[in-house]
């Protein structure tokens, strides 16, 4: 594997492993919790629908390019759905799956210069990916921050 393939596997293998163990680390009772009672508070994701949008990015990503289908796992990443801890592991998992069978699809770094329809518009492998990690880490980031904020506390992973 070439340096920046290595590179972007290593940063999506690393927001994984920061998103499976901040899953694990957050109480139950504050997972779903909404933070603060006014309107504008009501609108903001919690802790782990920030974990779940993160990896949902991901999925929509590296189903994108492995069967140039960009659905927006929203139906199937419903709270409803992934109500526990444990399901959301299984669901990071199940993105990390994915996201390596697509980097399977990746032989030398000269792969990112290709153009792939993105949905709709024709973008450079590398320049979706960089996107991806982008909106995802910001995601995962904001669960840290809302955990911190609503647990008092620094989160044991980051």
């Amino acid at each position: 594997m070439d340096i920046l393939l290595a590179a972007f596997d290593d940063q999506f293998a690393s927001m994984h492993r920061r998103s499976v163990a901040l899953a694990a680390e957050v109480p139950s009772e504050l997972l779903f919790q909404r933070a603060g009672n006014d309107a504008e508070q009501i609108m903001k994701l919690t802790v782990g629908e920030n974990i779940i949008r993160s990896a949902a990015f991901v999925e929509m990503t590296c189903g994108g390019i492995t069967t140039r289908l960009w659905d927006d796992p929203f139906e199937w990443t419903l709270p409803e759905e992934l109500s526990t801890s444990e399901r959301i592991t299984d669901y990071l998992k199940e993105v990390e799956a994915t996201r390596q069978k697509a980097f399977g699809f990746f032989k030398t770094d000269d792969d990112l210069r290709r153009s792939i329809p993105a949905p709709r518009d024709l973008r450079p492998i590398g320049a979706i990916i960089i996107d991806t990690l982008s909106r995802a880490e910001h995601y995962q980031g904001r669960a840290f921050a809302l955990y911190q904020s609503m647990s008092g506390t620094k989160a044991a992973v980051r």
